[in-house]
């Protein structure tokens, strides 16, 4: 039997299917202080036509508002996505003190893959890093959004 999901990350996945329904790429984030969100957010760059649009960068936009500065030192990142290098870059800057990912991304990510921002010695500010949490399920919602946009039936999963 599954564990079931901690509670962050279901929402953060639930974010990512909602975006997919709107046309955009199904990634989620969510930013909690122990036990409460505060902020959530979901991939927007068609929408807005806004390049920075990730959901990590709108979550963490939102957070900083939420609680009056640009250190979120005790929050922690649930995204549903390995993220980027420019996400990276904004958790590294914004002092996040965990981040949780779902998929891996080997093309785009730069935790795990390419890059490895938080590895490299310039980054003055490194989260702990747990990576697979929901990764199947992100996966799952990637491919099938990208299988439609091509035309293809996405696989069924049980």
């Amino acid at each position: 039997m599954p564990f079931p999901l901690p509670p962050p990350m279901r929402l953060a996945l639930d974010l990512a299917a909602a975006a997919a329904d709107g046309g955009e790429v199904p990634v989620g984030a969510v930013i909690t202080r122990g036990d409460v969100v505060i902020a959530q957010a979901a991939n927007a760059m068609s929408r807005g036509y806004d390049p920075t649009a990730h959901a990590e960068m709108r979550a963490i936009r939102e957070a900083a508002a939420a609680l009056g500065s640009q250190r979120l030192v005790d929050c922690d990142l649930w995204v549903t996505l390995e993220p980027c290098m420019m996400c990276a870059g904004a958790i590294s800057h914004a002092r996040l003190r965990r981040l949780y990912y779902g998929a891996e991304d080997p093309k785009g990510g730069a935790v795990a893959h390419g890059p490895r921002v938080f590895a490299q010695p310039t980054c003055h500010h490194r989260p702990d890093v747990y990576g697979g949490i929901g990764g199947a399920e992100a996966a799952g919602q990637l491919r099938a959004f990208f299988a439609t946009r091509r035309g293809a039936v996405p696989p069924h999963h049980a």
